[in-house]
């Protein structure tokens, strides 16, 4: 079916060479994820051990394609392996896809968080029109990503899963996806040596691929502690792991020591990368807890990671921003640039910073209210539009192990909040202005 649809739409303009303008870029950008997303559910759709719904289905579709990792099914356990490796292989080419999307082609469009980067990001070169280059950057991106999987399963092999789990469990937690093949997620294996492991490779899939490729094509692990980003990403993971396993001891959570550090320490860094996984219902955890890892989800990882969230970059530009306004306050005359590193930040950059961030909390609340308008309760709501908005899978309330119950209303919402968080908003609003498609 999808063969045959693309070949029809391909035929008749098959003889046309033209260059790509940057209009058109977006347009390919936004169709690469609603065409894919919606083609890939036909598997799904189709499957009679399923039995689903078009709408469950292309939620399912999308949440993996986008790495959202929300699922509609339940008795994961019980379904053929077919269905169990397809998802996460959704997962896997989508991580891939943001991977592309993010460090070879949001910086050519002046979007993204990867457009801070542009004069000294190290790694592929990048350019200011859509040309060939891109393939060289894709493919030493691939290398990359690539050999994380490999290692990722081979982790997981010789830490005591099956190959088959192994495999697909590696391409989720590569891709920050957070699909399982088990109803219990990680927490089915039960074993600390395969959580300590998905920590590290969460951790690893949620810094800056270009840095990755810089450490990889140089031999050089000092590139990562100059990053600025790399250590507010450190310092952030750092810090919520702290709070989340001293709260975890303080309300008595847990008595041993180690089941509560490990327990803490895995679902702060998979709630803060927006992976998804989980090792126990972190949702029943007391106190704040659950509240503060879903806002941590707003984060996120880095840019030009396969992470979702707001970035870590657009929240340390928006910290120095603050820090300098505060200085102004003393010396209104003084003028004080916005650094990252030793580089002075373009005014036009940090602006573009408040723009999204403006616009995120905009969406945020008008998808809140519309998925309170269909009956959900404000936890729920609240959870859910933070959970498909930042890419991140599972919420609070009645979303926190599956979207089944929602309406397929509240559905679809969910679908137009996984492809905006992970379009970064404007690739996909822009589609929507008069102005793009003026001549």
């Amino acid at each position: 079916m999808t063969l045959v649809a693309g070949m029809l739409i391909w035929l008749p303009v098959r003889k046309q060479r033209k260059d790509l303008r940057l209009r058109d870029g977006f347009l390919v950008v936004a169709s690469f994820w609603i065409v894919l997303g919606t083609f890939g559910a036909a598997p799904l759709y189709l499957s009679d051990f399923l039995a689903l719904s078009a709408t469950d289905a292309i939620f399912e579709s999308m949440s993996g394609l986008t790495t959202t990792g929300a699922t509609i099914l339940t008795g994961l356990d019980d379904l053929p392996k077919s269905i169990l490796y397809y998802r996460q292989q959704l997962q896997w080419l989508g991580g891939m896809g943001i991977i592309v999307l993010a460090v070879a082609v949001l910086p050519m469009l002046g979007i993204g968080g990867m457009q801070l980067y542009r004069a000294e990001t190290p790694g592929p070169v990048k350019d200011n029109k859509l040309t060939p280059r891109i393939t060289e950057t894709a493919k030493a991106l691939w290398y990359v990503y690539v050999a994380f999987t490999i290692m990722c399963t081979l982790g997981f092999w010789i830490a005591g899963m099956g190959l088959f789990d192994a495999l697909c469990h590696a391409f989720s937690t590569v891709a920050i996806g957070g699909f399982s093949t088990h109803d219990m997620s990680i927490g089915y294996f039960d074993s600390a040596k395969i959580d300590l492991i998905t920590v590290v490779f969460m951790f690893l899939a949620g810094i800056n691929f270009s840095l990755h490729f810089f450490t990889w094509r140089n031999i050089q692990i000092s590139h990562y502690a100059k990053d600025q980003e790399f250590r507010a990403y450190v310092f952030f993971l750092v810090v919520l792991s702290t709070i989340v396993v001293a709260g975890l001891m303080m309300y008595g959570t847990y008595t041993n020591f180690s089941d509560g550090f490990i327990n803490g320490l895995f679902q702060a860094v998979s709630i803060a990368t927006t992976t998804g996984f989980t090792t126990a219902n972190f949702s029943a955890w007391p106190a704040t807890i659950p509240v503060l890892l879903i806002f941590a989800s707003f984060v996120g990882g880095s840019a030009g990671s396969t992470a979702g969230g707001m970035k870590v970059i657009r929240w340390l530009l928006i910290y120095k921003q603050g820090m300098r306004e505060i200085v102004r306050l003393v010396h209104p005359s003084a003028e004080i640039p916005v650094k990252l590193g030793n580089a002075a930040v373009p005014s036009r950059v940090v602006d573009a910073v408040w723009g999204f961030f403006s616009v995120y909390v905009v969406v945020f609340v008008l998808m809140m209210i519309a998925m309170m308008a269909t009956g959900l309760d404000q936890v729920t709501a609240f959870s859910a539009v933070a959970a498909t908005l930042n890419n991140l899978g599972p919420g609070l309330g009645d979303v926190a192990s599956s979207f089944m119950s929602l309406t397929d209303v509240a559905k679809w919402i969910s679908i137009s909040g996984m492809l905006l968080g992970r379009l970064e908003i404007f690739t996909l609003l822009v589609l929507f202005t008069p102005t793009f498609w003026r001549h």
